[in-house]
């Protein structure tokens, strides 16, 4: 029977070893019980200066969210998350190449000790998002092809041609919408990430088409889901400038609250509402793309909680949650609708500011700064204050890539913590000097 216990205990480690899926257990802390090979590939080069032996810990910097997943399961037993995604790499790589992405799965096992799986999704994912604008183009050529609604729109964006599909689908009579901006007319959701119009047409021109959908609204206040196809029609003589743009509306079944959630659950930090790290590289991609063509100012701020360690360690992570939730409010209020406020990891966020010069960064920093240090934060033992570091940078031709700007903004933001914390730091560079 022992003989037989030995073999069974071998062959369970084998298995654990040769298994292509990542495998950890670990307790209510996040501490490591056991791990096998395939986990300890993924997760040791994001553990950095982190306790490489406790799971939250190493993850802390790219998915935060995990503890708190795992600390609001009410059950002593099940699913906590199944194929979570988690992208590891943000600001690191070669330019063009897809972000690594992992799916986690978390199974509380019993009080106190659970299991996670780790499997590498990159692939998968970059091919489920060609196949959503393959599936797009080809539903809107093929679907309801009586009834499209149509636009004609001029090079810079007027309204000159409607069919009547479109007063049918929007309720809005022809001779309302022929000589309106386009910005008059369809509605877009930049909150969700999609592109204000002008880049929409921008793009169409760039890439020959352009595909977006959106809530839109009829004139009964009854909302609808959206598809659209930005086509350019190309001057005679010249295919690389627009004469103007065809716009192609698409009615499409959708459940509008189910479309929130999974929004939500895609775009947004579980914890604090900001959005998240996929979210925010795939608009910084874009927003870098577009500076790339139009040469608008673009600027980025990073913030690092100073202390947090401490607020964790004296107060509680559920005090330290609490902290990450005010501060994210604070400062998504004081930011226009174009800006995008995210968490990157921990205690660490990101601000983009499109159409903004590296001063106006700088003087938005410093408001951010003086109101987290306003904060006041009530937990058990008493109101608690905490202040900020913040780094920025701005797109420049000595630094313009995505990867660049972070790393400035990061040098920068450490620079602030070595000066005394509590301050804004963004060294213009020397070539940037006239």
């Amino acid at each position: 029977m022992t003989d037989d216990l030995a073999r069974d205990h071998e062959q369970l480690l084998e298995f654990l070893y040769a298994c292509p899926v990542g495998l950890v257990e670990f307790d209510a802390t996040g501490a490591i019980l056991m791990i096998n090979p395939h986990a300890m590939k993924h997760l040791l080069p994001l553990a950095g200066a982190r306790d490489p032996g406790n799971l939250f810990a190493m993850l802390q910097g790219c998915a935060p969210e995990l503890r708190n997943l795992y600390d609001d399961y009410p059950k002593d037993r099940g699913t906590i998350c199944d194929g979570h995604r988690i992208a590891v790499d943000i600001g690191v790589g070669p330019r063009g190449k897809d972000p690594k992405v992992l799916a986690c799965t978390l199974v509380k096992l019993a009080p106190g000790r659970a299991i996670a799986t780790f499997a590498d999704i990159t692939v998968q994912v970059a091919q489920e998002r060609r196949l959503r604008q393959t599936e797009t183009w080809f539903g809107s050529l093929i679907s309801g092809i009586n009834d499209y609604a149509v636009l004609s729109i001029t090079a810079d964006g007027m309204i000159d041609g409607v069919n009547a599909a479109f007063t049918r689908q929007s309720g809005r009579p022809i001779e309302d919408v022929e000589g309106q901006p386009l910005d008059r007319i369809l509605n877009v959701d930049m909150a969700a990430g999609s592109p204000s119009l002008c880049d929409q047409l921008r793009l169409a021109e760039r890439d020959g088409w352009y595909l977006d959908e959106s809530w839109q609204q009829r004139t009964t206040g009854e909302r609808y889901w959206c598809q659209r196809l930005f086509a350019m029609r190309p001057e005679t003589g010249d295919a690389c400038q627009p004469k103007g743009f065809s716009v192609v509306l698409r009615d499409v079944a959708r459940d509008e609250s189910d479309t929130s959630d999974l929004r939500r659950l895609l775009l947004f930090d579980h914890l604090t509402g900001a959005a998240n790290r996929t979210h925010f590289l795939q608009l910084f991609e874009r927003e870098q793309r577009r500076w790339q063509v139009s040469r608008q100012p673009l600027s980025l701020v990073l913030l690092d909680v100073d202390f947090f360690k401490a607020v964790n360690d004296l107060h509680g992570h559920p005090t330290g949650d609490v902290v990450l939730k005010q501060l994210s409010q604070v400062c998504i209020a004081m930011l226009r609708p174009s800006d995008l406020f995210a968490r990157l990891g921990g205690e660490e966020f990101a601000v983009l500011l499109p159409d903004t010069g590296l001063d106006e960064a700088v003087a938005m920093a410093d408001r951010l700064r003086a109101a987290v240090a306003a904060m006041v934060i009530a937990t058990p033992d008493g109101p608690l204050r905490i202040t900020a570091s913040f780094g920025c940078a701005t797109a420049t031709e000595a630094c313009a890539s995505v990867d660049g700007m972070i790393g400035l903004a990061d040098g920068h933001l450490y620079a602030a913590k070595h000066a005394g914390r509590n301050r804004v730091h963004a060294r213009v560079p020397l070539s940037d000097v006239a």
